[in-house]
């Protein structure tokens, strides 16, 4: 197996284990907060803080999601959701914008 192609199985295998793996978060709520959209407000902000700009990231934030009734388990889980699903998707973009600069247009040639 190519180098390259290890790294896209590891790092399929982690979205995989974030998506679906066990955990105290529903795998429903794991998912949006990966995608970073539908979340309940309480945590809409933490994600996307997370997501979008994490040194703003705040212990108030942390607070807000505790006080809706999410456990610290839960948001540890959220927030790895979130962080590894904004990481996935500029991966994607990365792979798709050297697959369009080498001129195969196709993503999965640059892994």
């Amino acid at each position: 197996m190519p180098r390259e192609d290890k790294k896209r199985v590891a790092q399929r295998a982690l979205v995989d284990r974030v998506l679906n793996g066990e955990g105290r978060a529903s795998p429903e709520l794991r998912a949006h907060a990966f995608s970073n959209t539908d979340l309940p407000p309480a945590l809409d902000v933490l994600v996307d803080k997370v997501a979008t700009r994490p040194g703003q990231v705040t212990d108030a934030d942390f607070a807000a999601a505790k006080a809706s009734g999410f456990s610290e388990d839960q948001i540890f889980e959220l927030v790895v959701a979130a962080a590894v699903g904004q990481s996935a998707r500029l991966y994607e973009a990365g792979l798709a914008a050297l697959a369009a600069a080498a001129g195969s247009g196709e993503a999965d040639d640059a892994t």
